[in-house]
């Protein structure tokens, strides 16, 4: 009896099904525009560690991904899984892509569609939805990252202003930025601040010699006497819970993001497999190979589900901080395995930049670290289980 045609993993689960017609138009609008547009440079982006990012959030913008979950001001108001399902489609190109809108839309954006005034709301907002103004969000510094509360870089009064002093480091898109969201303790709280990127002592150096992440512009921020008018404040920002609520609307396009990964790197080893012949049949057709791309496909699919379903509890407005924790570890810890396991399967031709699996892998170490440590939303799961903080 001849065998019945080879399915994509995802199609084994049926994964479309929970899907809206308007959310999966919005997929496959991206995944159209990653495949076009995106895929044939970004091996040649990665290995020169430089993007046209302006170009890029230009044609991004006009895609209508930017802010794309927010409501008003040019954004377009989508579902938050139709955002989701964006997140993971761009991450299939890079994860370098996806995190240029992350970082635009759920961080930079949000930070001041949720806690600006309505002066800020209608100075940026709508040129960064339309990707005519990229932004940057300032809270990790040199010495801290998994503890925000021990920052040192301080705003203090001068008559009505303000003036900012310190550093901030790794901050996506920072060299690029014409807005940088940046966060500082003050006399009684941390607040943040709008620092426009020609603000006299403002300066934004790149990073450079990375291994992961070279499809992104990665930075350093230097506030040097940055001196700011009170209306460069973020009035409705109090405290850390300003800054966390931020970092929980990026966690979550990562859930769905590392998953777009994992997707791609699975795909290129079942292509492979099916191509390469060892010992007169396909690698595909050896029961270690099968059982090694069976375990990935579970992953995957179970990881599928898991996103889908924090994507509907956020859209009822019921999605807990504690859940996003629990996406974003299990599906970056699952999607780094996947990609690590794909490139067993690929070789030696696993490690060039022929193949997306090495660059895919190498990214994803970042992604693992980023937006909260796997150790951190463990502590954050832990907490939710037990009632007690061992954060300290």
């Amino acid at each position: 009896m001849a065998a019945p045609p080879p399915r994509s993993p995802l199609e084994l689960l049926g994964a479309d099904a929970p899907i809206g017609e308007e959310e999966r138009a919005i997929r496959d609008t991206v995944r159209r525009y990653v495949d076009d547009k995106l895929r044939p440079h970004v091996a040649d982006w990665y290995e020169k560690a430089s993007i046209p990012a302006r170009e890029l959030a230009a044609e991004l913008g006009s895609l209508g991904v930017l802010g794309m979950h927010l409501e008003g001001y040019g954004c377009a108001g989508t579902s938050a899984t139709a955002y989701g399902l964006a997140c993971m489609e761009l991450e299939a190109g890079d994860s370098g892509l996806r995190s240029l809108v992350s970082v635009q839309g759920s961080l930079a954006m949000y930070a001041i569609w949720k806690h600006g005034s309505e002066e800020q709301k209608q100075e940026w907002l709508p040129r960064m939805a339309a990707g005519e103004a990229i932004g940057c969000f300032g809270l990790t510094e040199p010495d801290f990252g998994s503890n925000p509360a021990a920052m040192r870089t301080h705003a203090v009064r001068d008559g009505s202003d303000w003036v900012l002093n310190g550093t901030k480091m790794w901050i996506t898109n920072g060299s690029v930025s014409d807005v940088a969201v940046v966060w500082a303790q003050t006399d009684d709280r941390v607040r943040g601040f709008l620092v426009p990127a020609d603000t006299p002592g403002f300066s934004a150096p790149e990073i450079e010699r990375k291994m992961s992440l070279r499809a992104s512009v990665t930075s350093e921020l230097v506030l040097d006497d940055v001196r700011l008018p009170a209306s460069a404040a973020l009035p409705e920002a109090a405290g850390l819970s300003g800054p966390l609520s931020c970092l929980n609307e990026a966690r979550f396009g990562i859930v769905f993001g590392a998953l777009g990964a994992a997707r791609d790197c699975l795909d290129t080893a079942l292509a492979y497999t099916r191509e390469r012949d060892i010992f007169d049949k396909p690698l595909a057709a050896y029961q270690l190979t099968q059982a090694k791309l069976a375990d990935m496909s579970l992953e995957l699919c179970k990881g599928m589900l898991l996103a889908l379903h924090l994507g509907r509890l956020k859209d009822e407005g019921a999605l807990r901080p504690e859940q996003i924790s629990l996406g974003k570890l299990n599906n970056v810890r699952e999607a780094i395995a996947v990609a690590r396991e794909c490139r067993t399967l690929l070789g030696a031709a696993g490690i060039t930049l022929e193949y997306p699996i090495m660059r895919h892998a190498n990214n994803l170490e970042s992604v693992l670290t980023y937006e909260g440590t796997s150790e951190v939303h463990q502590l954050v799961i832990g907490q939710a289980l037990t009632g007690e903080s061992a954060f300290r």
